[in-house]
Parts: structure tokens; C-alpha cells; sequence
């Protein structure tokens, strides 16, 4: 957290922080996507000039302890988009990037992955198929295949997207 607070002030430096996550995936290393996740949670506008490195790397990465805090931002730009309706978000994300985020969001909720990545995954899904109506119908499946053998954390999420798309007439 100490980290975070000197970053907060020093918002030129998120970029070689975003590659040092993807440098550290590589290595099987998560410290640096930590700290990236506990900086968005407070300035989620740093990742704005960083968009097109961000949503191209998320579909390289392979270590769990890295998806999870990825994903947690990918939820993260998802509600700044579009439940919050941050206009910088709406004017700086564009349709490539919002899809690249869907793709990777997908593969993260069907895959072979723990539990924190689909959760994040599913809302983001949910709030992506805001734009893309397919999408809603697709998690819709995906969550009713798979609500019973999914953890508590999972069947909670699962349970509150679903009543949500039921509520979209899904």
C-alpha cells in the first residue's frame, strides 16, 4: 500500500508498472499486478492511455495470481463504462478494446481457472452485453450449465447475474 500511495502521485510511471505485470507473468511472479490492482481501485483513470496494452496483454497471461487482479480491473472498466457512465471511460475505450476485454472475459469464466478471475469475468460479461446483446444470452447459458458445481463464492455471483438478466427479460 505504501507503494500504491507514491504511485497515486506519480501517474507517469502506471505504464512501465503495466509491463512489469506482464513481465512478471512470465516469470510466475505477481507482485507488481497486486500493486496495479490496489492503484486502479483508486485511480482507475491511470489505465485510460495504457487501454490498448492492457486489453492486448490480458489474453497472454497464464499465472492465476495475475488473472485474478487483471480481471478485477477488467470489472472495474466495465462499471466505470457502463454502469457509471465515466465519460472518459465511454470516450476513451473503444469497440476493439471492449471486445478484446470480452474474449479474454469468456475464456476466463469457461476455462480451467479459480473462482475470483470468473466472478470478475461474469460481471464484466454482464455489463459488456450491455453493448453487445448476444453476449447476455451466452452468459445466460454458461451460468445456468454451470451454477451447480461451482463454488459458493461462484453460485453467489452466478445467482445475482442471473436474476439480473431475468430482470433484462434474458
Amino acid at each position: 500500500m505504501e507503494l500504491v500511495d507514491i504511485l497515486i502521485h506519480k501517474p507517469q510511471l502506471t505504464g512501465s508498472l503495466l509491463q512489469e505485470v506482464f513481465q512478471q507473468d512470465r516469470e510466475d511472479n505477481f507482485n507488481a499486478s497486486w500493486v496495479f490492482d490496489h492503484l486502479m481501485r483508486e485511480r482507475l483513470i491511470y489505465l485510460l492511455p495504457h487501454l490498448e496494452t492492457f486489453s492486448k496483454g490480458l489474453s497472454t497471461l497464464k499465472s492465476e495470481s495475475v488473472i485474478r487482479p487483471m480481471s478485477h480491473i477488467c470489472e472495474l472498466c466495465t462499471i466505470a463504462y457502463f454502469k457509471n457512465k465515466d465519460m472518459a471511460f465511454q470516450q476513451q475505450i473503444t469497440s476493439e478494446q471492449l471486445e478484446r476485454i470480452m474474449t479474454v472475459c469468456f475464456d476466463w469464466l469457461i476455462g480451467n481457472h479459480k473462482v475470483a478471475a470468473k466472478v470478475f469475468a461474469m460481471t464484466s460479461l454482464y455489463w459488456l452485453g450491455m453493448k453487445y446483446d448476444w453476449v447476455h444470452t451466452e452468459l445466460k447459458i454458461i451460468l445456468e450449465q454451470n451454477i451447480h458445481k461451482g463454488t459458493a463464492g461462484y453460485k453467489f455471483r452466478a445467482g445475482k447475474i442471473l436474476s439480473e438478466l431475468r430482470g433484462l427479460h434474458v
